[in-house]
């Protein structure tokens, strides 16, 4: 007869020898399962024996104990995962977690920045320099175009059309967009690819529109580094990465009127759901300014 410990240590070893996973997550896979475990044993129950009535329990326990809806829902993944290895070897005949559902994850609203904090993040680069005047391009064109910071990094020269003023986005799925880049954004392109883009390249061919102080394609590491620096320079003490500033160019946008379809086009969402997120942005806008301004606010 297996122990409760031997029977999760079998399902952690079929998780590497069939799926290959990291050993940070079979970690996080066994913490889930000897957590559920303890429970059981509290409850006088076991692995083996346990109901869904006793895996519920369990859940709405930890969430009374304040564990937040998405660990909860990744420990329901572990221990669904678990129950179902056990089915297939035979160790017990049902799955009883099969039908327990997720507990739904409310949805955060995206953190996001000032229209002044911004404008201190887009004067943070010094311009005199090769690299602060790439980061001022990038940052410029980042705010006004809403790009994932991957689609950003690996643009090409091809991709950039200054005379229309447009930039030609390859997406997730491969799908292709056209994004205005604004008068702004364009300025700084024509003086970066004049100037301090020739000497970045240092006389490779690359196509890459913005490379690194190497003259390759920069990482998206680098850059995440690079507006972090910037914003300690522009003394902004708010949580700062490229997502970040998209989150801005959208917020910033929808608070100025831009119908939310033109959004969901601009950002490259497939699905306007994904879009929606930002009208909880605009609405708490609405009533910040409703309590600041009405007369019975």
């Amino acid at each position: 007869m297996q122990t409760a410990h031997n029977y999760i240590d079998l399902y952690i070893n079929s998780l590497w020898l069939e799926k290959g996973l990291s050993d940070n997550t079979q970690a996080s896979y066994q913490r889930d399962l000897k957590k559920l475990e303890a429970h059981l044993l509290q409850a006088k129950a076991s692995l083996i024996t346990a109901t869904s009535i006793d895996i519920m329990t369990f859940l709405a326990d930890s969430s009374l104990a304040g564990i937040k809806a998405s660990s909860l829902a990744r420990s329901l993944s572990s221990i669904k995962g678990f129950y179902q290895y056990l089915v297939r070897e035979n160790y017990i005949i049902e799955n009883p977690a099969a039908l327990i559902d997720a507990p739904k994850r409310g949805r955060s609203i995206p953190k996001s920045l000032s229209e002044a904090d911004v404008e201190s993040l887009l004067q943070a680069p010094n311009t005199k320099t090769d690299i602060g005047l790439r980061d001022k391009a990038m940052l410029e064109l980042l705010y006004a175009s809403g790009l994932r910071v991957s689609e950003l990094v690996s643009l090409q020269m091809s991709q950039i059309n200054l005379v229309a003023g447009v930039v030609k986005v390859l997406g997730k799925s491969s799908k292709e967009r056209l994004v205005p880049m604004g008068e702004v954004a364009q300025h700084w392109l024509q003086t970066y690819i004049k100037t301090a883009r020739v000497q970045l390249l240092k006389e490779g061919a690359s196509g890459v529109l913005f490379p690194s102080n190497r003259g390759q394609c920069m990482t998206r590491q680098t850059f995440w580094h690079r507006i972090k620096q910037h914003g300690v320079a522009a003394a902004i003490d708010k949580p700062l990465s490229p997502h970040v500033l998209r989150h801005a160019f959208a917020t910033h946008l929808l608070n100025h009127g831009a119908d939310l379809r033109v959004i969901q086009m601009l950002l490259g969402h497939s699905d306007l759901s994904t879009t929606q997120i930002y009208t909880h942005v605009a609405t708490q806008r609405l009533q910040t300014l409703h309590s600041q301004h009405h007369p019975r606010g």
